[in-house]
């Protein structure tokens, strides 16, 4: 079934106005204007963030939308994908960002304007690990590319968490995925969007 409803979410210290957040809304809308695109400025609170996503999409068709991810936001659509049972995309996503992202407690910058700055608390660590999916129950419904050159995420960790899911594994590459316009016409297919 075509994708009629599209989430796509940011990853740590990203926002909506990350490369790959840019280059899928403008994919999305030359391609397929029709389509419901939601690409939302994440809170750092992972309950708030979620909570204000799952109300932004309250009347979403479940069976006919999909989510996004990169990095922290893969962790997230993993964690509605389960809930939902809606397909999802997840680029290098984070598998275990309450241990990864607790040498972040304090002040962060942002990346694409470090002017901009938040507050990631010790109570967000455990609203992560409150979100943790052990495993995920329909690999089908996933589509996972994954750099081998992250040099952020552990690839085998994030390829591990995905047994039967569809999942290119690229030879090399980036934490921020620089070459993911090369991607994009496999990620449309995925979604039924061709």
């Amino acid at each position: 079934m075509a994708t009629t409803h599209l989430l796509y979410l940011h990853g740590f210290r990203s926002s909506p106005a990350s490369n790959k957040a840019r280059l899928m809304a403008a994919a999305v809308a030359s391609r397929h204007p029709d389509v419901t695109w939601l690409c939302p400025a994440l809170s750092a609170s992972p309950k708030q963030a979620m909570d204000e996503v799952l109300q932004a999409i309250s009347d979403w068709p479940k069976d006919s939308m999909a989510v996004m991810g990169s990095s922290l936001g893969g962790f997230y659509a993993t964690w509605l994908a389960e809930r939902l049972g809606c397909k999802a995309v997840l680029l290098n996503p984070a598998v275990h960002p309450a241990r990864d992202l607790a040498a972040y407690i304090g002040k962060n910058e942002m990346w694409h304007d470090p002017e901009q700055s938040f507050l990631f608390d010790p109570a967000f660590v455990d609203e992560l690990l409150a979100q943790e999916v052990a495993r995920i129950s329909r690999p089908e419904r996933y589509f996972a590319v994954i750099a081998r050159g992250d040099e952020v995420l552990d690839w085998r960790e994030m390829t591990g968490h995905y047994p039967g899911a569809t999942t290119k594994l690229l030879p090399a590459g980036d934490h921020a995925m620089t070459d993911f316009d090369q991607h994009l016409d496999e990620i449309m297919k995925f979604l039924a969007l061709v």
